[in-house]
């Protein structure tokens, strides 16, 4: 059997669920100590202490000229890819970039009669620094995540934005990473990554001057980076291994729900893919469909790994009680595999994306529609929201008091402020109100 299998008649039978999914929480202990001394390290020395890093784990002839991509270099990657494979990149930015659009925030102050305003600045932040995993050398690009990271921060306005990926072992990106960065107009590309390209995101070296929000997804040593300097700069979330749950009735393709399930179990060994059905012979289906599918794919013990560690075919009396199970572990991505999933939308509380229908695959949101794929993972759907245009943004709030405003008020301001014994700010207001 390719992943456990569990029968649950409500929320009293969740915790095995739950505590399966717990106990992938990498420990980060180790990697802190670590992270901690590359962090400084780069603080210190720069630049000097980026180009060591790189030649020790990445490109062993790589020197401080080698850290920025020539523009020349990002129109070469451009052209250098199939004038279809640039057509579809093409394609999915402007759907992320429409998608994003929607979400834009304006300003806005609402005024009083007695001529007070109150009311909200919406500003974009002044750089951002998006992270591209290389993968596997670099030979595996992640090209979405740089599209789903950079276009929010654009279209929030942000001038200045950063792409860092580690470079590959002859000190080149590869070229669909140098692609999707024309595309998206991006000038500004290094050649440097894991914790250390983090640090100098932060903290700003001679050739990378520091930026206000680092976005992108990485390892531990990335992650563990983006959480010790929470405070230097903003980031998009600390993000664990990926995660989809899906929810299926008896008109469910037991073929697709595998298939499904197995495009998140390929990402990572700490993956978890989980699937819920009201029909016990629907899911035997889904078993063998696993057991089938999982020997044609070529990253194929990556994804037994996660099904046998982190998987599971769950058993629900309905849909009902299916519904409570996904709200209850919070799921990063969520399939409604059912024939009327209008019906159960507006039962989600809790999931970072909703996948609407037997048509709909995860995948469709990953790369294409339009929707940003960084998502809440770990169950933190609950109180998170996926990355957006707001990550790039500054709320400030506006107030302009009339004259008559503290004459009105200005001794229920004070009195509070000295139900506190803050009496400057008592007298900080009253001092007005002797001239008014």
């Amino acid at each position: 059997m390719p992943c456990p299998s569990f029968t649950v008649h409500g929320p009293e039978d969740f915790g095995p669920i739950r505590a399966m999914l717990a106990s992938r929480e990498e420990a980060a202990g180790d990697a802190a100590q670590k992270v901690e001394r590359i962090l400084a390290d780069v603080r210190q020395r720069g630049d000097e202490a980026l180009v060591d890093f790189t030649s020790r784990f990445d490109c062993q002839t790589f020197d401080a000229g080698c850290l920025r991509v020539a523009p020349a270099d990002i129109a070469a990657g451009l052209a250098s890819i199939p004038e279809a494979d640039a057509a579809v990149i093409a394609e999915a930015a402007g759907n992320i970039r429409a998608f994003h659009a929607a979400q834009k925030e304006n300003s806005w102050w609402v005024p009083s009669p007695d001529g007070t305003m109150l009311g909200q600045i919406v500003t974009p932040v002044d750089a951002a620094g998006c992270y591209v995993p290389g993968g596997r050398g670099g030979e595996t690009p992640l090209i979405s995540s740089l599209l789903m990271n950079a276009i929010p921060a654009q279209v929030a306005g942000v001038p200045r934005i950063v792409a860092v990926s580690p470079p590959r072992a002859d000190g080149s990106l590869n070229p669909y990473i140098l692609a999707a960065a024309a595309i998206c107009g991006i000038e500004e590309v290094y050649r440097v990554g894991s914790a250390w390209a983090i640090a100098a995101l932060a903290y700003g070296t001679a050739a990378i001057a520091p930026v206000d929000v680092v976005v992108g997804p990485g390892n531990i040593y990335v992650t563990t980076a983006k959480r010790l300097l929470i405070g230097t700069i903003g980031i998009d979330m600390i993000a664990g291994p990926s995660e989809i749950a899906i929810l299926a009735d008896a008109s469910a393709n037991p073929e697709w729900l595998a298939a499904d399930m197995l495009s998140q179990a390929e990402h990572d060994p700490m993956a978890a893919a989980i699937c819920l059905s009201t029909d016990a012979a629907q899911l035997e289906a889904v078993c063998r469909e696993l057991e089938r599918q999982l020997a044609q794919l070529p990253r194929n013990e990556i994804a037994a790994t996660s099904l046998g560690r982190f998987g599971a075919l769950v058993a629900v009396p309905d849909l009902e009680v299916g519904m409570a199970l996904i709200n209850a572990i919070a799921p990063e991505h969520f399939e409604l595999c059912v024939a009327d999933p209008w019906a159960l939308v507006g039962k989600v509380r809790h999931a970072g994306a909703v996948f609407m229908g037997h048509h709909c695959p995860e995948p469709v949101g990953d790369y294409f529609a339009g929707p940003n794929h960084v998502l809440p993972t770990m169950g933190t759907a609950r109180f998170s929201s996926a990355l957006s245009v707001a990550t790039f943004t500054k709320k400030t709030s506006l107030i302009a008091a009339a004259p008559g405003y503290v004459s009105a008020h200005g001794a229920k301001i004070a009195r509070l402020a000295r139900l506190e014994n803050l009496e400057a700010h008592a007298r900080s207001v009253e001092c007005r109100l002797k001239k008014a």
